[in-house]
């Protein structure tokens, strides 16, 4: 089996990605990244999914200060709590961590060209998401040709199979792979329930509601 390396941060997206992974024949590998998070709960699911699926875990640490000018690290700047209608509509948002799909993917395709992977997968989309400009379609499709030109196979592909899909596509998706959904966190502020008014939570909700069905993780 080819293996890929799935970020998964253990939200209904990077859980799908990996789960989608499985179904084309791939081997996965995950990889979660702690860096500052306001909380651990998102790490907790990811580890949940990963030994549900019965795939291998790397967890990498990153120390980086300048993260901080994010609302998603820095506990003392308030959350966004727009209307769902405005989410991704106001430029891009204080949840917003410079660079971090870049970080993130560098991590994986360095991972991915140590074990021979062929693919690195993640679940960004570009639809039914806060404005994040590393999102992007152009941006992941740039991205995969520096995984090509700076590996030594040169043949790793960065796959974003929910790039051009909506959260209630996403839900659906989830639902047909028999993904854990049950397992994984969304909510940006932590704690024992979701919030239900972070951009994360409000965008999951719209999900689960149009496609006709419950939260298995409420």
């Amino acid at each position: 089996m080819r293996k890929a390396v799935v970020l998964l941060s253990g939200g209904l997206d990077s859980t799908t990605a990996l789960y989608w992974a499985k179904r084309r024949g791939f081997s996965p590998i995950a990889l979660c990244v702690r860096y500052g998070q306001r909380h651990e709960r998102e790490l907790l699911a990811a580890r949940a999914v990963a030994k549900t699926a019965g795939v291998p875990c790397f967890e990498v640490d990153l120390v980086l200060p300048w993260l901080k000018v994010s609302s998603l690290l820095d506990k003392t700047q308030s959350l966004p709590d727009l209307p769902l209608g405005k989410i991704g509509r106001g430029g891009v948002p204080s949840t917003y961590v410079p660079g971090r799909n870049t970080i993130f993917l560098a991590l994986g395709v360095s991972l991915a060209d140590a074990v021979g992977a062929r693919a690195v997968v993640l679940g960004a989309n570009a639809l039914d998401y806060s404005g994040y400009p590393d999102c992007r379609p152009d941006y992941l499709a740039a991205f995969g040709k520096v995984a090509r030109l700076g590996t030594k196979s040169g043949r790793i592909e960065v796959l974003a199979p929910l790039s051009k899909l909506d959260k209630e596509e996403i839900v659906r998706l989830a639902g047909r792979l028999g993904a854990p959904l049950r397992l994984t966190w969304s909510c940006y502020r932590g704690g024992a329930r979701p919030c239900g008014r972070c951009d994360s939570c409000k965008l999951r909700a719209k999900g689960f509601l149009r496609a006709g069905l419950g939260d298995p993780a409420l």
